[in-house]
């Protein structure tokens, strides 16, 4: 009987790393219900004026890491020319030889350096469909870690939420954006391997607010309206200045 328990006991441990190692590669997203869609670690407010429920409401804020240990890359403002750049697959040599994985990894470190919760490769000067999150915020939660290669939104719902998002090329705003409730998606993992996934809620805004970088679209364009627009205008004309020549608006 010794010798059984062990030997269970054994494969559960096996089993258990088997699991580990998929949510870790496959882009398992878990699903949670927090209340910031700024990409950092902010409470966000409700389109409907409601206030954040206190038990969600986060103590960090994002900022701006600048130089991160174990990356040359840094996060680009708006209006820098990445943000709006068109974006290439990534190709299945750049997968294979572990180039993209390379790059993920550098990503996470950036957006724990800022406390955020997701980054696409374009925020840190790279023109590939990639995309990293991690719901949680909190480096030490790495099961929730999810990384998008080539992803494409295949479906979503009619019906719409609006709530308060910022960006982390963004720093010292945000503003109101709506978004379809729930999505499907089709993507690649970091093996190569295609998968589906169905996003609803906190997941599916998320998703939706790094998909955008990938083709180029920020959230400033998807403002609910033109006051919603005019709030942050005078934030958005200080970073142009403080870009200088060259931006793209």
């Amino acid at each position: 009987h010794c010798g059984l328990h062990f030997h269970s006991m054994l494969f559960r441990t096996f089993f258990a790393l088997i699991m580990l190692l998929s949510l870790r590669l496959g882009g398992a997203f878990v699903p949670r219900s927090l209340p910031l869609v700024t990409l950092s670690r902010r409470g966000l407010s409700s389109g409907s004026g409601a206030r954040p429920r206190p038990e969600l409401r986060s103590v960090e804020e994002e900022v701006d890491p600048g130089a991160v240990e174990g990356t040359d890359k840094r996060i680009v403002k708006y209006p820098h020319p990445a943000l709006r750049a068109k974006n290439a697959l990534c190709t299945d040599e750049e997968i294979a030889d572990g180039t993209i994985a390379s790059l993920a990894k550098e990503m996470f470190l950036i957006m724990y350096a800022a406390n955020g919760v997701g980054l696409a490769a374009p925020q840190v000067g790279v023109n590939k469909r990639l995309m990293v999150y991690n719901p949680s915020g909190d480096r030490s939660k790495w099961m929730e870690e999810t990384v998008w290669v080539n992803p494409e939104i295949v479906g979503n719902a009619e019906a719409e939420a609006t709530e308060e998002e910022g960006c982390l090329s963004f720093p010292g705003m945000q503003g109101r954006v709506n978004r379809p409730k729930w999505i499907k998606i089709e993507g690649k993992n970091l093996k190569g391997k295609t998968f589906k996934k169905k996003f609803t809620g906190f997941e599916a805004r998320v998703f939706q607010h790094e998909y955008d970088h990938l083709d180029g679209v920020v959230y400033i364009d998807r403002l609910i309206d033109e006051a919603e627009r005019e709030s942050v205008q005078g934030r958005l004309d200080e970073l142009v200045t403080e870009y200088g020549d060259g931006g793209a608006l």
